[in-house]
């Protein structure tokens, strides 16, 4: 069997993933990035990045792309059908992303692909990953691509693998958590008119909670809970979603659906981040509901972090011990967002009578506490964690390593191997 060497190996090329390569890359880290599907994900799926994911985007030099082709919202609001409980204004954050930024989750991904091409480097896809196994010297993964097995050689392998990460699994990593009893419908739509073309809106209702939030194509994400939801909700069912808990005085009619789903949410964390050479990072290490908007906001973050404590190791500039570091603070702010966002779930997802009235009570009083409502707001950006996406400098770092003709590398494992 071919076997191929290279310092790091990610398994996984989505968002977290790509951030990590694109953060190795500047740092002149050998890696390879592999994932199964033959192309990216064409689907929007995650349609907000914040200001603290901004922040760290600019270190990998593509905030500037994505907020070309996003768009800044300065505002996110909870109701009551018509009733305004909480509004929050993300114009006055202390960040050069005091917005809210929408963006389809495939868009996101085409940046962080171009970025790769741009550094010389490649995503090397149809490379599924099936065995994981470490010693001391390092990990041997066995891989299959186009039908030929290979054997992957690398010093540290990288788990951006999603929530059921095979990483984790040989790792014997425990992902600790349950799951949400209701099932999350999620559509791209065309409405007739908008509920706040500059917001995102959050509606309560008896019938449960439904999220609206406008798009830089000129469609509208919906989320909402739903009962037996069908696999690919439609026109009907997204109309139904809005007229029993959007606005009441105002309603919207859905036009089409551009594209739908329905899942499970998971409220996990990983017990730890890294076992020996075998690291976790993305949602491999914790899975959430989509409340507020976190998930791949805090794996990005995840990646940028990992990419300069990992580079260094490689390097020899630090110990191994300092990927301890990458574990208590990402972990950390996992904890903080997953906390964040199950209390979210939870009061989108009241039924009891009572419970409504004390939430909505409770929220019609926090908004009129301005610090409170800085505070909600600097949590949701994700600024309030900006202290655990840092770490101490340990030098400059290495030049990017780029190809010396600019020519594209080969999608071939054992090709891109050979650099």
């Amino acid at each position: 069997m071919t076997i191929v060497h290279t310092d790091v190996l990610i398994i996984g090329a989505g968002p977290t993933g790509m951030a990590l390569s694109i953060a190795l890359h500047q740092r002149g880290v050998h890696h390879l990035i592999i994932d199964r599907l033959r192309e990216g994900q064409n689907t929007s799926r995650a349609g907000v990045i914040h200001a603290q994911t901004l922040e760290s985007l600019a270190e990998l030099g593509v905030s500037g792309s994505m907020t070309a082709l996003g768009l800044k919202l300065p505002n996110f609001s909870i109701r009551d059908r018509d009733k305004a409980l909480l509004s929050l204004d993300f114009s006055s954050l202390p960040s050069r992303h005091p917005y809210l930024l929408m963006l389809p989750q495939n868009i996101t991904e085409q940046v962080l692909a171009a970025r790769i091409d741009e550094l010389g480097g490649s995503i090397l896809r149809g490379v599924t990953a099936e065995h994981v196994e470490q010693d001391a010297r390092g990990v041997r993964v066995r891989v299959t691509q186009d039908g030929e097995q290979f054997e992957i050689a690398a010093k540290w392998v990288i788990g951006g693998d999603g929530m059921h990460s095979l990483v984790r699994r040989a790792a014997g990593i425990e992902f600790v958590g349950a799951t949400y009893g209701d099932t999350f419908v999620l559509a791209d739509v065309h409405l007739d008119r908008a509920p706040a073309p500059d917001e995102v809106s959050l509606f309560f209702a008896p019938a449960g909670m439904v999220v609206v939030a406008p798009l830089p194509n000129g469609t509208y994400r919906i989320v909402a809970t739903m009962n037996e939801a069908p696999e690919a909700p439609a026109v009907a069912d997204v109309q139904t979603l809005l007229d029993t808990r959007g606005p009441l005085l105002r309603p919207t009619k859905v036009l089409d659906v551009v594209w739908s789903s329905r899942f499970r949410l998971h409220h996990r964390l990983a017990r730890e981040y890294r076992a020996g050479r075998l690291i976790l990072m993305g949602d491999a290490a914790h899975a959430h509901s989509p409340a507020g908007g976190q998930g791949m906001n805090t794996g990005i973050v995840d990646a940028t972090l990992l990419g300069k404590v990992l580079a260094d190791v490689v390097s020899g500039t630090r110990s191994d011990q300092d990927l301890d570091l990458y574990q208590a603070q990402r972990r950390t702010a996992a904890a903080q967002v997953l906390s964040l966002a199950d209390r979210l779930t939870q009061m989108a997802t009241a039924r009891n009578p009572v419970r409504r009235w004390l939430r909505n009570t409770l929220l019609w009083l926090v908004d009129h506490l301005p610090f409170a409502k800085r505070r909600i707001a600097m949590s949701l950006a994700g600024l309030s964690r900006a202290h655990l996406a840092q770490l101490p400098s340990p030098g400059a770092a290495t030049p990017p390593r780029t190809s010396s003709d600019g020519a594209p590398t080969s999608r071939r494992v054992v090709a891109a191997a050979d650099r």
